[in-house]
């Protein structure tokens, strides 16, 4: 699908600093990035309104089959705009870690490089153009060996790292036709994506508790347990700092109360079947159904309406 430039523009104008118009162009790195910094602090939002024109070429030179990519073995040419970003991000990441996770073990030695460089690196995967991620962390941790315990060591430890993925850069190999499809078919279905997430209660529970079993596999390392539950909270954070709010732990807790305080009619219908209140707790529910599957299982009731009945207390059962 060819882009516009105008839809590009307006995309800038209204989600800009939120990478709007990035994953319109289907620059998902360029778009994490800005969310992540609110639009390259600003900067690199205000800094777009001139490159704009030369992302949209780009992006519909990606769907032509005839565009030839130049070799990943010539490097690309330096530039200076993209070093200093990586060392901006690359500290940004490693102050925010010190605010934040400075209490872990083995912080300065493992924690602090790794989220260094995975600003470094976030930057260097910017565009057409990617880098090392091995060395690029090598150099990061070598380097947090030599400032260890300073509190001004993301600076060298960023300047490290984007000196070594500037030495290592390289074109990324072009993408596969399926994956271009794949990210027009999900901008195409994003409307409807939102409506399906909006409606179905049962989706915040999925997200949750499958974030909740990726975070309980790692029980063995509370170190990088404890960086990705802070990695997952930081859009709420930003949030905060931007609105003046606090942060409290059971922030998002409340929130989830809130989403799920409104039930689907087919949600609202199972409770009707199980005699429960829109309040009814998870232990309730289970307590109810198996009061009532035992007065109507046909192997105990008599009454012609018993398997009905069962059959749709099993069903309301299961979309609670």
């Amino acid at each position: 699908m060819v882009k516009s430039i105008i839809v590009a523009y307006t995309l800038w104008a209204v989600g800009g600093p939120l990478g709007l118009h990035h994953l319109y162009l289907g620059r998902d790195t360029h778009a994490l990035l800005w969310m992540l910094t609110l639009g390259g602090f600003g900067f690199g939002w205000v800094r777009e309104f001139i490159r704009i024109p030369a992302y949209v070429s780009e992006a519909n030179q990606e769907g032509n089959k005839e565009r030839k990519r130049p070799p990943t073995s010539i490097p690309p040419p330096v530039s200076p705009v993209r070093f200093a970003g990586q060392v901006c991000v690359g500290v940004y990441f490693g102050t925010v870690a010190m605010i934040g996770l400075n209490s872990l073990s083995f912080f300065y030695l493992i924690v602090l490089p790794l989220c260094v460089g995975a600003g470094v690196h976030l930057v260097s995967n910017v565009g057409q153009q990617t880098s090392d991620l091995q060395k690029t962390l090598t150099s990061c941790l070598a380097t947090s060996l030599l400032f260890y315990g300073s509190t001004l060591s993301p600076l060298p430890i960023s300047l490290a790292a984007s000196v070594t993925a500037a030495k290592h850069r390289t074109f990324k190999p072009p993408r596969p036709r399926l994956y271009r499809i794949g990210l027009g078919w999900l901008a195409f279905s994003a409307p409807l994506a939102y409506c399906i997430f909006h409606n179905t209660t049962a989706t915040l529970y999925y997200l949750s508790d499958s974030i909740a079993a990726l975070l309980d596999i790692l029980w063995f390392l509370p170190w990088l347990r404890s960086v990705l539950e802070y990695l997952l909270l930081m859009p709420y954070r930003i949030l905060c700092v931007l609105t003046g709010g606090g942060y409290y732990e059971d922030a998002w807790r409340k929130v989830l109360e809130i989403l799920l305080k409104e039930y689907t009619e087919r949600e609202k219908e199972a409770l009707k079947i199980l005699s429960l209140g829109a309040e009814a707790s998870l232990e309730e529910i289970s307590r109810s159904y198996r009061e009532l599957a035992k007065k109507w299982h046909p192997d105990h009731n008599p009454s012609k309406d018993a398997e009905e009945i069962f059959v749709k207390l099993q069903e309301a059962y299961e979309v609670l």
